[in-house]
């Protein structure tokens, strides 16, 4: 496991400066400190897209997909949900995500929400979510709580942990899920698309691919990722955020 923590004192309340690290920010959460990687486009403004880590941590994939969001001239921030740990050992992400409340996980991403609202670089009173794997059920969750601060949700191959109301969700929802997923079962994925729809009165769609679980990561740490697959739901993704 890698520890990047940096130091919060050389971080509060500085810009986006460099891409060496995938820390370089840091937010208020309740009080706490958080850390996370910023990168502006070349604009230098845009829509602000929060992007939510798997369960391996803020990884270089993660920062590689806040760049390429970045690129595509959106505000995009990654908030380290797991204080600067990181790993490509399964099990040992699987203790990360036990080890994390929910409530501070929440609590963290309302931060980054709040955070990228506040920045002058960012247009609109909303921002989009994009989450992946565990961060694609914490998208979930961040647009039930979030209400009209989340403008759309893009879940990849991740549903929320415990049963959620989405009677307050106002985004419209993106979904990306692959169709031989040993982690997800698709009877659990129709349910949770039919419930947010009926209960939010929000348009839904969910995609399926021909591909396995976390199929966009092209660090492969599972073995899954499909080139193919991964463009076509990258450009369904930008094309989704861009829309009016």
């Amino acid at each position: 496991m890698t520890d990047t923590t940096a130091d919060p004192d050389d971080l509060r309340g500085r810009a986006i400066e460099s891409d060496d690290s995938e820390h370089n920010v840091t937010f208020d959460s309740g009080g706490r400190t958080v850390h996370g990687f910023l990168k502006l486009p070349p604009s230098g403004s845009g829509p602000g897209v929060i992007v939510i880590q798997e369960w391996w941590g803020l990884t270089t994939h993660v920062a590689d997909l806040t760049r390429r969001f970045a690129a595509e001239g959106f505000v995009a921030l990654a908030p380290d949900l797991f204080g600067g740990r990181t790993t490509h050992d399964s099990a040992e992400a699987a203790g990360l995500l036990e080890a994390l409340p929910v409530d501070q996980a929440a609590a963290d991403l309302s931060g980054a929400v709040d955070y990228l609202l506040e920045r002058p670089e960012v247009v609109g009173d909303a921002v989009s979510a994009v989450g992946f794997c565990m961060g694609g059920g914490f998208v979930l969750v961040l647009a039930a709580q979030q209400a009209e601060k989340i403008a759309k949700a893009v879940p990849f191959y991740g549903l929320p942990s415990v049963p959620q109301d989405y009677r307050n969700l106002k985004a419209r929802v993106l979904g990306h899920y692959a169709e031989t997923d040993e982690w997800l079962d698709r009877a659990d994925i129709d349910a949770v698309a039919e419930q947010i729809a009926r209960e939010s009165g929000q348009e839904v769609t969910f995609h399926f691919y021909p591909a396995g679980h976390a199929f966009l990561n092209d660090e492969n740490l599972l073995g899954t990722y499909d080139a193919e697959q991964a463009d076509l739901a990258w450009r369904r993704t930008i094309e989704f955020l861009r829309d009016a």
